[in-house]
């Protein structure tokens, strides 16, 4: 509107030069931040090591001037995926909601469940309206329906789906409206950064707040296995990027990371040469050390001149089976002997990898592509006993993603903790670059 009314009151042709370069420009910056993100990745937190297809703008203004189109053309700038879609039809529902007044007062007090009275529960069932969880109704009571209405809450926000109104689905029913915009405009400044690159017919997508892993063909997902992450701590979050998922090693050996072995392991040699006992220590030479003949108090993280590792078993920390995509972070998919970690609400224990609760399903899921019987050439495998290699005969793509708001296959947006605190600092620096809750972009 700016740059319109100038161009009503332009006075020579060197003013309209200057005013066409300055249209020009944020013409460009328009499509940048539309297409490929307001904020670069990297700057925002380490653990955000994906790289954003940028766009050339030289090529972006040919394309522009060759448009038959300019507004298809610019309609075309942003995500053309439905999941975009979706979340911006989430935005402005949570725009809307909003300027009525957003969810309504928070529940107060503490746990609420079946057969409960008084005006939490009133206040509850006056939130769940709100929502859309729960049609109007002035039962005082906390009823079947409202049982009901907190159970799909609860589905739809990766919560124990109970029917329980306890300490962690109310922290979750009194986010407000306004904290769930800033959810939606931060995944879909995620979609911008992922703009333009190939998710691949057939794709692994791990959404880490989600704890998911699935197998997508041809955008339904197909198999779908429960994660555990890695935990909040500042050299164990698991990082986001895209690689190619190449080959499966069945009955693997752990080779310990030397961050895990001179952080957590030394010490306790330092204390006890026979700690860790079902480890293998090893001299740079392959030669297996004589613990007993190693005073380990010399050495020091900076010069512990030794590596660890753990032969293949049933209680090997990778379990029976790795999924790589070989990547300098040294991250990748892998069965795990702890299982009990997966019935927990929030799987976040790892030291940076994705550990998967079905494990053999899902190799099957990827070998069935290439066999008719997945399981029988994986079994053959894993018989053996020692560690060996499956190849994918196609790569496939794997994502590994961090979305806290995230259209189901209906369109709604579900939501998920910020278990790294990724969002509040994306959604800092955009508020930084000039995004405020009430504007509309792409």
């Amino acid at each position: 509107e700016v740059l319109r009314q100038k161009f009503q009151t332009v006075r020579s042709e060197r003013e309209r030069g200057l005013l066409e370069v300055e249209t020009t420009r944020a013409f460009l910056a328009y499509a940048r931040d539309v297409q490929t993100g307001l904020v670069t990745p990297a700057k925002v937190d380490p653990g955000l090591v994906r790289e954003v297809p940028l766009r050339d703008p030289a090529a972006t203004l040919r394309s522009f001037a060759a448009a038959a189109d300019p507004a298809a053309f610019v309609r075309s700038l942003p995500p053309q995926a439905p999941e975009y879609a979706a979340l911006r039809r989430g935005m402005l529902d949570l725009r809307a909601t909003i300027a009525a007044g957003g969810f309504g007062p928070e529940v107060r007090g503490g746990a609420l469940g079946p057969g409960d009275l008084g005006p939490e529960v009133i206040a509850l069932r006056d939130r769940m309206i709100r929502m859309g969880y729960l049609a109007r109704s002035v039962a005082p009571d906390y009823d079947g329906a409202l049982q009901k209405a907190v159970q799909r809450f609860q589905l739809d926000h990766g919560l124990t789906p109970d029917g329980v109104a306890g300490e962690g689905t109310l922290a979750e029913i009194n986010t407000g409206a306004e904290a769930r915009l800033a959810s939606v405009l931060v995944a879909m400044e995620r979609m911008r950064w992922m703009n333009g690159l190939p998710l691949g017919q057939r794709h692994i997508w791990v959404n880490l707040p989600d704890f998911t892993a699935k197998i997508v063909d041809d955008g339904k997902v197909t198999f779908e296995t429960v994660t555990v992450v890695g935990m909040n701590q500042a050299d164990r979050r698991s990082p986001e990027f895209s690689d190619q998922m190449e080959f499966m090693v069945v009955n693997p050996t752990w080779n310990v990371p030397r961050s895990i072995t001179v952080k957590e392991y030394l010490p306790m040699l330092q204390k006890n040469p026979r700690a860790a006992g079902h480890l293998k220590i090893v001299d740079r030479r392959g030669r297996v050390v004589n613990r007993d003949a190693v005073d380990f108090t010399q050495f020091t993280a900076n010069n512990f001149p030794f590596s660890m590792s753990q032969p293949p078993s049933d209680g090997n920390a990778l379990g029976l089976v790795k999924f790589m995509f070989p990547n300098k972070w040294n991250i990748y998919l892998h069965d795990t002997p702890s299982k009990s970690l997966f019935e927990k609400e929030v799987r976040a224990y790892s030291h940076g990898c994705i550990r998967l609760g079905q494990p053999f399903d899902f190799a099957y899921a990827l070998l069935a592509r290439q066999t008719d019987d997945p399981r029988g050439l994986f079994e053959q495998h894993l018989h053996t006993r020692a560690e060996n290699t499956i190849m994918l005969d196609r790569p496939v793509p794997v994502h590994l993603v961090y979305f806290t708001a995230w259209p189901d296959s209906r369109g709604q947006i579900d939501y998920r903790r910020d278990v790294y605190g990724r969002d509040a600092r994306i959604f800092e620096a955009m508020r930084a670059a000039g995004v405020a809750l009430d504007a509309v972009q792409g």
